[in-house]
């Protein structure tokens, strides 16, 4: 009997953990399509830091929070593959409520929704390494806050590739607060956060001074 009993605790433990990963997928999915139709309904109205703010950044903000909350490696791969189509088709559905039914609504051309969908997944992913209590959690951390940080010196920066006047001052400051406030937010102790933090620093550095480079003209790549 008493091994009858706890065949019975493991099914049911394992029926709240399946169904756990069930309400993620339709969460991730639902989440996906909110954001993607709120972000095409908001697209080229109001203030230009809105914008600037929402997109990519709430993208992003949904697949981090989708992708730490995972319960697999493999699950966090899906759920944020999910939620990033699922913005997609929200966005090219507003688009075409609003007559304008264009395959570039997220990034701005095609490249860059395709780098826009990478960069979704990729930043899932790591937020899922970022539940790791070693340096590989660290290391994912500060990629997480790196990649942030380069994307807003980037698009601060005048005569970068991604410059937009309209972003500095107020909305890089924004994002550059929250990035840092999101690497801490990811680590648990003190000793963790400094490092991600100073990886965050480094990694950005090197993108920043490789990003320089290239449109300065020392690094002959064709584009």
């Amino acid at each position: 009997m008493n091994n009858t009993a706890i065949d019975y605790a493991d099914f049911a433990e394992y029926d709240r953990r399946q169904r756990g990963i069930e309400r993620h997928l339709v969460a991730a999915f639902l989440g996906g399509l909110a954001v993607g139709l709120v972000g095409m309904l908001i697209s080229g109205r109001g203030p230009g830091w809105v914008g600037h703010l929402y997109e990519p950044y709430v993208y992003l903000a949904l697949t981090l929070a989708v992708g730490v909350s995972a319960s697999g490696f493999g699950w966090a791969l899906l759920t944020t593959f999910l939620a990033a189509v699922s913005m997609l088709v929200a966005a090219l559905g507003g688009s075409a409520v609003r007559g304008d039914l264009a395959f570039d609504v997220i990034g701005g051309s095609a490249a860059g929704l395709n780098w826009t969908l990478a960069l979704l997944v990729g930043l899932g992913l790591l937020a899922y390494v970022t539940r790791r209590n070693d340096g590989w959690g660290d290391l994912a951390a500060g990629a997480v806050g790196a990649a942030l940080i380069a994307d807003v010196v980037e698009r601060a920066t005048p005569g970068f590739i991604g410059s937009e006047r309209s972003f500095w001052p107020v909305p890089a400051m924004v994002v550059g607060l929250l990035s840092v406030a999101l690497v801490l937010l990811l680590r648990r102790n003190a000793r963790a956060r400094v490092r991600a933090l100073a990886l965050s620093a480094v990694f950005s550095g090197l993108f920043t001074v490789g990003l320089g480079a290239f449109v300065a003209g020392w690094i002959p790549l064709a584009v």
